[in-house]
């Protein structure tokens, strides 16, 4: 079944996120910008960098060939390399407020992944700080509907998710008579789609594996 794209979705999650995002980072010392995430080889600064660079090619219209490749989102963050902390979280902020509007004129929405994996970058941060709830907070129901309407665009595996608290199941991925079945927390859900670590999370899960759901590493 076709749905109707909610073009203004993709900024509603990088606003809401921004108002969370930007007073936290503002308030930690310099050195935890150094803290390790669970991005391999990527410490706080190096999310962010990547996270308000991608922000800003969106803004600026700037991709060229290659864009947001691993070798081309290295390439962004050595570029940001001399930069203080606090120039690199102004510009993250500029990017989560002007990358919005852009993103909902894009052709067939081919920019809102860039909100929903803006969203997880965040929560992997707020991880890396030791915040309770990482994967959790006000853009969290923003995040699902994104997320349901991307995987049922790009036709990912499908999945049922009966999550804790939520009265109706979120339905994932292309349309089925049969699809896998998730029982458990939303973030941890969150956790599972965008390959992120799983340790110490209880969940279950049928009719599929765990790497089936990887629909965003």
């Amino acid at each position: 079944m076709e749905s109707v794209r909610d073009s203004e979705l993709p900024g509603r999650l990088l606003r809401t996120e921004r108002d969370v995002l930007i007073p936290l980072l503002r308030a930690r010392p310099d050195e935890d910008f150094a803290l390790r995430t669970c991005c391999p080889g990527w410490t706080v600064r190096h999310v962010l960098a990547h996270c308000s660079s991608a922000l800003m090619r969106v803004v600026e219209a700037r991709f060229e060939e290659g864009v947001f490749s691993p070798e081309a989102n290295d390439r962004d963050i050595a570029e940001r390399a001399e930069w203080s902390n606090s120039r690199v979280v102004d510009e993250l902020e500029r990017g989560m407020t002007e990358a919005g509007p852009v993103i909902e004129k894009a052709v067939h929405g081919r920019l809102d992944a860039v909100a929903l994996g803006e969203w997880v970058h965040a929560g992997d941060v707020r991880e890396a700080f030791g915040e309770p709830g990482a994967y959790e907070g006000e853009g969290l129901p923003h995040a699902l509907e994104l997320l349901a309407a991307l995987t049922r665009v790009r036709r990912s595996q499908p999945l049922l998710a009966r999550l804790d608290g939520h009265d109706a199941p979120l339905v994932l991925g292309a349309d089925s008579p049969d699809p896998a079945t998730y029982t458990g927390p939303a973030s941890t859900l969150i956790r599972l789609v965008a390959g992120r670590p799983l340790t110490g999370t209880r969940y279950e899960l049928t009719g599929a594996v765990e790497k089936d759901l990887v629909y965003f590493g």
